[in-house]
This record gives structure tokens, sequence and C-alpha cells, in this order.
């Protein structure tokens, strides 16, 4: 956080720079994955392809703003679909990753707003966005999309969209299941809180990173939605880490225990997605520890809020904060197994 506001700070010193021409096209890459698009989680599901702008002459240019793991991906899919990229982020090597993939970087939030109609946020957290907004807010036009993949509070969220709402800027809370190697097979699942017919503006964006879009109800469901999953989704791979420890110690070889597991009801798609890297021991990031721990403790704000009973999460708590004090915060998510491995 500190981060963000001392580079956004320096950045509004800054004058604005011109956006640079706009780049070749880059090749095409359609998610092989089929895209289903509900309008309302009960409904109906309605397939949509993943295309590309209809005019391939001008195609749109997509903001993005924060280009790390989630928003890096973000980006290379869209370009890879043919859209313009136009980012910030105020890490350089971030914006230079930007580049080379064939997408412009700017010198601040205010600049994608200017050049994009629609944009996407991919932050760490919502006081985050909450300071990109206070540089977004004056640049912003009536019409544009906020489309904000953070995991954030709910009530964060459903701020964020009163300040859109109150400029005319329509707002979803879009936040992702799946990491960012997932998002750059187009295999995760996006869980979107906002008007339905801002959603249905933005189908087209979702299928290049998502196999399944879910319209879950008004501005701050899609945040809650998120948590629920992650909640789910981390305590599935804190219990295989405790399983594959559990084995070793037993004197079984892990891979076969893995491979076991596999063929068994025990069987989860975590195994698929982080039991060989836990087997590998290769923790290199595709989603970092430290981020499910933030995610974990707003789990447990919104539980305590709502009055829900939230013990295991209280544990996992307990684990990750174990695992972030071993300096395994910027690791991957899968690195919680040496908290089981007692190394």
């Amino acid at each position: 956080m500190p981060f963000w506001r001392a580079a956004l700070r320096r950045s509004r010193l800054a004058a604005h720079p011109a956006l640079a021409p706009p780049l070749a096209g880059v090749d095409e890459a359609t998610p092989s994955n089929t895209f289903m698009a509900p309008t309302r989680v009960r409904n109906t599901e309605t397939p949509a392809s993943p295309e590309p702008p209809a005019d391939r002459d001008a195609p749109e240019t997509i903001g993005v703003i924060g280009l790390g793991l989630m928003g890096g991906a973000l980006s290379r899919r869209m370009l890879a679909a043919r859209y313009r990229v136009c980012g910030y982020d105020p890490a350089t090597e971030r914006a230079a990753a930007l580049r080379v993939a064939g997408g412009v970087d700017v010198a601040r939030p205010a600049d994608v707003a200017h050049a994009c109609p629609r944009i996407l946020l991919s932050l760490p957290d919502g006081n985050v966005v909450r300071t990109v907004l206070d540089d977004l807010l004056p640049a912003l036009r009536p019409g544009q999309v906020v489309v904000d993949t953070t995991t954030a509070a709910p009530h964060e969220s459903e701020a964020t969209g009163a300040r859109l709402a109150a400029i005319g800027v329509a707002y979803l809370d879009a936040t992702i299941s799946g990491n960012s190697e997932q998002v750059g097979r187009a295999e995760t699942v996006v869980m979107a809180g906002g008007d339905p017919a801002t959603f249905a503006r933005c189908t087209d964006l979702f299928a290049c990173f998502a196999r399944r879009a879910f319209h879950v109800g008004p501005v701050g469901a899609g945040a809650r939605m998120k948590l629920v999953t992650n909640l789910v989704l981390g305590l599935n791979r804190a219990v295989l880490a405790e399983g594959l420890a559990f084995a070793r110690k037993l004197g079984l070889d892990p891979a076969e225990a893995l491979a076991v597991l596999q063929e068994t009801p025990a069987h989860s798609r975590v195994m698929e997605v982080k039991g060989p890297r836990m087997i590998a021991g290769d923790f290199t990031p595709a989603a970092r520890l430290s981020q499910h721990l933030k995610d974990v403790r707003l789990m447990l704000a919104a539980g305590a809020e709502a009055g829900a009973r939230l013990p295991l999460s209280e544990l996992h708590r307990a684990l990750l904060e174990e695992a972030e004090a071993a300096g395994l915060g910027g690791a991957d998510n899968s690195a919680i197994l040496r908290v089981f491995e007692g190394s």
C-alpha cells in the first residue's frame, strides 16, 4: 500500500506523457475452453465465444491498472485476443514487461482513464483500490466501465461502486477464481456483482481469460462469493499439504500418495494444480501465500460481521501466519506444505 501511494504521489507531479501510437496486432490465441456466461447463477447458461472486437482495423484499447501476477496475465490475454492494452503499475519492471508483450504503459492511472472506455483493476487490496480511485476519478467520464478483479472486503467494493456511480461510471466487482497461470490458459471463473446490463457488456473481456462467468448479484456480491470460494479452496490446499506431509512421515512416497489420492473419493482439483508443485518443492509464485493470508483475514472479518462460525479458517490463518513468519509470504501458496513439514 505505501508503495502504491508513494508512486501515485510522484506520478501526479509529472507531466502527462502522450500515449504511444497503436501497436501492430499480436498473435491471436483463442481459449480452448468453452466460455459460459450465465446472467444469473440459478438461470440458464448462455454460451459465448471469445470474440475479438468486431472492427479488427480499430481494436478497442482496454485499460489495466495493476500489472502484477494477475494483472500481467490478464493483459497478455487481452493482447492475444487482439485488443490493445494501456496499462499502469508503479513497478517499472512490470510496466516494461507490458511493453515487451505488446502493450503501452503510462505514467499514472488517470492516463489509462483518458485512453480507455473499459478499465480492469487488478490490485493488492481494497485500500490500494481506494488510493488509485483518487487519481482515476477526475479523469473518468460518464459511460465508462470499471471492472475490478481485486479481492477486497465486500463493503469496500460497495463503496467503490457508489463513488463511480455518482459520476455515471459503471462498475463490476468481478472477482476471479483461479491463479495467474490459469488466467493464461483461460481456465478461471469470474464471479461478478453489479448491474446485469454492465455484466453483459463485459462478457467479451471475461471470455479472454475465463471458461465461465457468473453474475451473482449487485455490487459487493462478487467479493462475497470470492471469499466463499477462497475459503473452500484454501482449506483444500492446506488439507492436501497436511496429507502429503503425513504420508512422508509414515514412510510413503508422497508422489505415489498423490497418485493414489487422485483416484479416490478424496480427489480435488487442488491436487491437479498444486499437488505437483508440492511434490517438486517448486514454489515459484502463481498466487502468493501472503495474498491468501490477506483473503483469510477478510473472510474472518466478514464472518464476524455476519455471525458465521469459521473455526477452520481461524486455524488456517494461524498456519499461514506461521508460513509468512518463516519467510514464505512471497512464495506460491502451495508453500504452506513447509509448515507441516516443519521446515
